[in-house]
């Protein structure tokens, strides 16, 4: 047998027929006629799928959702109704429903939403083992990735990580560099010894050459003890050098003459320190104008660039934000103790929307600042920062002139097409779903698809 289903209805009549053309798609199925008898069918064995009315004896169907959700979390869950409206065609899907199918409706038409469940649910487990395996790949730090440039990305760092040679991450700020060169020190030979980061721009330039290569006691004033020196504590592991475009010109020719020799003399000692270091850099700027520029020497800019990795923008990665976002919400739910189930339709609207100036940094800042405000047991665009929840005009069009991506046009004029005719109907979703010229129920899926608000 294939899926199972469990049909709630207290239609006898409708369950058989329902019954009939569902056995007929090789789904296992067991109905029930009210909601207490779908609840005990659960607890002897849990359904794939729940067909569930709307109006029944006892607790009706909008009432039973939240139940189901919390039984059988990983179940799609459909509501059925002939007295329904859009208004409440919307509430299901807040209370967790995945879809809402108005009686009377063709046998065909639920296969098709059945059908669409399924490979909903094929794409979330291909992305949950794709994240199980990179969880493991690098350790205690996930990376949270189902984008094709972000699995390129991957790709290349799993092929890096096990050769010594320099690796240079460039990005915007807050796409996760550091996280990254993580990523790539779990995966090399030098996994069991130290991972030290330092960020060039977050040391004063007068102690950064002591900070890095070390200094005897009483190389200058101050001194008055020894110091190793970040290249000798990352001996046999790897330095990440974070903000490397900081680096000031005159210690640039000391990291090139250290990464050529392989040997480092700290401040005031006559001596030098052999050292066996992977480096990876990283920098937020544009590199090759620095050298350019003369802010950056041409020599240890090809020296660090042996493997170039691309970090790509959030915004150049929509396909993650759901996933991003679900994370950041599984971790500060732990550690905040909020009791909340996911983020409604509407805030994930917002949050794939935005165009994410601050990369995954601002994401996880919004989804910790959602958390503490939530009042209910789903994030919503209400918990949201202004700038995030207030959906740009053209939020999914490329103001950048190399994207000539048809569909995403496509979607940002359907988008505001459908803004204008709610504002031209005074929001009257029936009139406007007449002006626009389709169905009231495909102007519903619309609504929901982009996030639109009430």
């Amino acid at each position: 047998m294939g899926e199972r289903i469990l049909i709630v209805d207290d239609d006898e009549a409708l369950r058989d027929s329902l019954a009939l053309t569902l056995s007929a798609e090789h789904y296992e199925v067991v109905t029930a006629c009210d909601a207490e008898g779908a609840l005990r069918a659960l607890e002897q064995q849990p359904a794939d799928v729940v067909l569930c009315d709307l109006r029944m004896p006892g607790m009706d169907g909008m009432q039973l959702l939240p139940q189901l959700a919390r039984k059988v979390p990983s179940a799609t869950l459909i509501l059925m109704s002939a007295f329904g409206t859009a208004d409440l065609a919307i509430e299901a899907m807040k209370r967790g429903a995945y879809d809402y199918l108005a009686k009377p409706f063709a046998p065909s038409e639920l296969v098709l939403t059945l059908r669409k469940a399924r490979e909903r649910e094929r794409l979330q487990r291909a992305n949950q083992i794709l994240r199980r395996d990179v969880l493991r790949a690098v350790g205690d730090r996930p990376i949270v990735a189902a984008s094709p440039a972000m699995i390129a990305v991957l790709e290349l760092i799993e092929r890096a990580a096990e050769f010594k040679s320099t690796v240079l991450l460039t990005g915007e700020s807050g796409t996760g560099k550091e996280v990254l060169a993580r990523a790539i020190h779990a995966q090399s030979p030098r996994r069991e010894e130290a991972f030290v980061a330092v960020n060039c721009a977050a040391i004063p330039e007068a102690l950064l050459e002591s900070e890095l290569f070390g200094h005897v006691k009483g190389a200058f004033t101050g001194a008055d003890r020894t110091r190793r020196g970040l290249f000798v504590e990352a001996d046999g592991g790897t330095l990440f050098l974070d903000e490397i475009a900081e680096l000031p010109v005159a210690l640039q020719a000391k990291l090139l003459r250290v990464l050529q020799e392989e040997e480092v003399r700290p401040v005031g000692d006559a001596k030098s320190r052999k050292v066996d270091v992977r480096v990876i850099a990283a920098t937020a700027r544009d590199v090759e104008r620095d050298v350019a520029d003369g802010r950056f020497r041409e020599d240890l800019f090809y020296r660090l660039n042996v493997v170039r990795v691309k970090v790509p923008a959030l915004r150049e990665r929509r396909d993650d934000i759901p996933l991003l976002a679900d994370h950041f919400l599984a971790r500060f739910r732990e550690q905040l103790g909020r009791p909340l189930r996911g983020i409604a339709d509407d805030a994930m609207g917002r949050l794939r929307a935005y165009r994410w100036p601050g990369n995954v940094r601002e994401l996880e800042n919004v989804i910790e600042r959602a958390v503490i405000l939530a009042e209910g047991d789903r994030l919503t665009a209400r918990e949201l920062p202004d700038t995030v929840a207030q959906p740009a005009p053209a939020e999914d069009a490329a103001d950048d002139a190399t994207d000539l991506s048809l569909r995403r046009a496509r979607r940002t004029m359907e988008r505001e097409w459908i803004l204008r005719a709610l504002r031209a109907c005074n929001g009257n979703r029936t009139h406007a779903a007449r002006r626009l010229q389709i169905s009231h129920r495909a102007l519903l899926y619309k609504i929901k698809e982009y996030g639109i608000a009430e």
